[in-house]
């Protein structure tokens, strides 16, 4: 098989057509971002923002292309929309009302996104460094353990860490060249962008780019019938957070926090992120909340202790559970064999379980309700 080379991947791209501009979008400028792993290739198409909402078919077009190249299994092609009047490409024609009109393709619904996931659950943090993923994988698990059909889709692009957690390795299949396969591991449907892009590879994308990824790794994956679809969300509250809230109906979020000030003054942040697009907050959840000496059992509250609890009584949530700071919970997520598969017996495990049966009756009181997918609104 010939190796795919950027010059292919150009000469393919040429063929798309701007439809305002009337030349290819290569001779543009308006490819930019060009990745290729083994057979998997992703790129970047930017365009003015005025025109991003109606360019669609355009994107099709340019994966549809790439997709036709013997030897190339996916695609991942995304609009970015941070160009300005300055772009390179020549402004569109005017039109008449009527042709503008007719001319505007309508948005893809919302129901398109992962049509066959009864709940979708955002496990979030104001900041790095409070063992959000970690959380993240082994709620995963205990749902399944607590009889659960589970996904988990890893959405921080710039850094997926969820592969190496669930001891995943590999690309995903397609049979049809336009959707993938999840990887699966203990009986866990997984994406990530981990699986398309080099482990030591930087994403250097700009926000709508991660939008239009996160997008498409839900509505371009065979998730299938699930019950929850858990998403691993890149910490604070920026572009993956708001289009999430925006494309799909969130039935909740999980805020993760370590239990000192700082921690959570950012976890704050997170739960009035959610609260603002009108997003449920699950309750929040006490990271590394105790250490226990694997030696001679003493307790030490290395990061203070009860500090998740106290705010989640302030603000009127619920307070899921507390996990201890351990180092065969860390030790398990590296070699990934995560603790609630590793150590299905021990008390994490047990902790882990009981913040998966509050969520699953939770979402019991709220799955069917009717309730539309959460606006943005701007104040």
């Amino acid at each position: 098989m010939a190796k795919l080379s950027e010059r292919k991947i150009l000469k393919a791209l040429s063929t798309v057509i701007d439809p305002d501009a009337g030349r290819d979008i290569v001779s543009l400028n308006m490819v930019t971002g060009l990745t290729i792993r083994d057979s998997n290739v992703g790129f970047a198409i930017e365009v003015d923002p005025s025109r991003g909402p109606v360019l669609e078919p355009l994107r099709k077009q340019a994966e549809d292309a790439v997709h036709a190249i013997k030897g190339v299994t996916s695609v991942t092609a995304v609009l970015t929309a941070h160009r300005g009047a300055e772009a390179q490409q020549a402004p569109p024609p005017q039109k008449a009302p009527a042709q503008q009109q007719a001319a505007q393709p309508k948005p893809a619904g919302r129901e398109k996104l992962a049509p066959g996931v009864k709940s979708i659950i955002a496990v979030a943090s104001g900041k790095g460094g409070v063992g959000k993923s970690t959380t993240a994988v082994n709620l995963a698990l205990a749902l399944i353990a607590e009889g659960q059909s589970v996904g988990l889709l890893d959405s921080d692009v710039y850094g997926p860490s969820i592969p190496r957690m669930m001891g995943v390795h590999g690309q995903p299949e397609t049979a049809d060249g336009k959707t993938l396969e999840p990887m699966e591991n203990y009986g866990l449907k997984i994406m990530s962008m981990g699986f398309l892009v080099d482990e030591e590879t930087p994403m250097i994308w700009r926000g709508p780019m991660v939008m239009s990824a996160i997008q498409q790794m839900l509505r371009d994956v065979n998730w299938g019938e699930l019950d929850i679809l858990v998403v691993d969300m890149p910490p604070g509250t920026g572009d993956a957070q708001l289009t999430l809230a925006q494309q799909v109906p969130l039935a909740g979020a999980v805020i993760v926090s370590t239990p000192q000030d700082i921690a959570l003054l950012d976890a704050r942040k997170g739960l009035n992120m959610f609260k603002k697009v009108d997003v449920p907050v699950l309750g929040i959840v006490e990271n590394m909340s105790y250490f226990l000496c694997p030696h001679c059992g003493e307790r030490s509250e290395i990061f203070g202790h009860g500090g998740a609890r106290q705010e989640a009584e302030r603000l009127g949530i619920d307070f899921l559970g507390e996990i201890p700071l351990h180092i065969a919970i860390r030790e398990t997520s590296d070699s990934g064999h995560p603790i609630v598969v590793a150590e299905p017996e021990s008390a994490y495990t047990g902790a882990y379980r009981d913040i998966a049966r509050a969520i699953i009756q939770k979402l019991s009181a709220t799955v069917g309700d009717g309730r539309p997918a959460p606006r943005i609104i701007v104040q």
